[in-house]
């Protein structure tokens, strides 16, 4: 990540390379547990007897434990050793995760799901503090867009992974699977990222926690980044949830299996997502993400069509769209802070979170009750929304 890590040098084009690798490997494997359980909610469903809304509200929950995590962080980051925080949240992860091939009832899914939201997002928040706290610019740019490539491929490597261990050895054995994976995460933030130097209390000009995290919800620019996160997650979470329903269900009739290799719709994002901070220095931070949201509009309009080709392609354009803004946004949220940018993060991600809660639960509701075509226009008006509120990214300078 930087010269405090196991990795070579900025200086060095192949130590760059091999950097973005692992920062994009970290994010895999701190944000595996989020989306691949959605690929699985229809068998999910029949097993705890109960509609795709409450199943979906269930998965969903663990967007609560991350939003809290988030607040948490942002409030309390000038106190948590980062590599420490990052490495015990990735090996606490696995026990929730363990248990729930063991929960009896939906309700107590639900609350292990809060509880794999509360570490990720730990894991999640300290990281993003600890790339923007030691990269600026070119650099920081490069480093948020890694971290959500690797989200991108927990999105397509998870939900893959989840469908075929479960289409072959049941719903339990992709939870044991995904332990393994969270282990595995922490081993290898212990190995590759030194130990932060120590924090000291009363940092950013004697400001306290609740003094930043007041400052940054009185900037205009932030209140607009943070409402377009939730916005974005609000969006992705709520129609990559349901749309397993349309493909499993009737209008498509796809297998378990087949539904994990729906999802390589993901794979081009893998590689439109690293452009984030290159497209936002040549044209702008608003117009990259204006862009972002016109390509996921496109593509959802694609996915209302009864053509399986169709919509696989909506999906893709919606994942780029979607994934580019949201890597797009997390680094204007860290330039646009003025200091303590721990605290901005954290506050960035708790309106993100919060809204893939929000729209799992509003759009579950939807779904049952109108159907896909309603989803579709719900969907639409949150992507309007999000491209008004981006117009405020024009206020800052583009990147380095």
């Amino acid at each position: 990540m930087t010269a405090s890590t196991a990795l070579p040098g900025s200086s060095s084009r192949i130590g760059g390379v091999l950097r973005f690798l692992l920062i994009a490997v970290i994010a895999f494997l701190t944000l595996v547990d989020l989306f691949a359980t959605q690929v699985i909610i229809p068998g999910l469903t029949l097993r705890y007897g109960v509609s795709p809304a409450v199943m979906g509200a269930a998965v969903s929950a663990c967007t609560l434990g991350m939003a809290a995590a988030s607040l948490l962080v942002a409030l309390y980051a000038d106190r948590i050793d980062r590599r420490a925080g990052i490495v015990l949240a990735l090996a606490l992860l696995s026990v929730p995760t363990v248990l729930l091939a063991w929960a009896p009832t939906v309700g107590i899914f639900a609350g292990l799901r809060i509880l794999q939201g509360l570490c990720m997002a730990t894991a999640f928040s300290l990281t993003l503090a600890y790339l923007g706290e030691r990269m600026t610019g070119a650099a920081a740019a490069r480093a948020f867009a890694a971290y959500v490539t690797g989200n991108v491929a927990s999105n397509l490597i998870g939900r893959f992974v989840a469908s075929g261990v479960a289409g072959e050895y049941g719903i339990d054995a992709s939870f044991y699977v995904f332990a393994a994976l969270n282990i595995a995460g922490a081993a290898l933030v212990l190995a590759t990222i030194h130990r932060s130097p120590k924090m000291k209390q009363g940092m950013n000009h004697g400001r306290s926690a609740k003094s930043a995290v007041a400052a940054h919800l009185a900037n205009p620019r932030l209140r607009a980044a943070f409402a377009f996160g939730f916005c974005i997650l609000f969006v992705f979470i709520g129609l990559f949830t349901y749309v397993n329903f349309e493909l499993g269900g009737p209008r498509f009739g796809l297998s378990m299996t087949a539904l994990g290799s729906v999802y390589f719709v993901f794979l081009p994002s893998i590689f439109t997502t690293p452009l984030a901070g290159a497209l936002a220095a040549r044209i702008g931070v608003r117009d990259a993400t204006i862009g972002g949201i016109a390509l996921a509009l496109i593509g959802l309009g694609l996915m209302t069509l009864d053509v399986l080709v169709a919509v696989l392609f909506g999906m893709a354009l919606v994942a780029i769209g979607t994934f580019l803004a949201q890597a797009l946004a997390t680094g204007f949220v860290s330039r646009a802070a003025k200091g303590d940018r721990a605290a901005a993060s954290g506050l960035y991600l708790a309106a993100y979170f919060t809204g893939g809660l929000v729209g799992a639960v509003i759009l579950g509701q939807v779904y049952t009750a109108f159907g896909w075509t309603a989803l579709s226009a719900c969907v639409a008006l949150v992507l309007g929304l999000a491209a008004l509120l981006c117009r405020r990214f024009d206020k800052l300078p583009t990147v380095d």
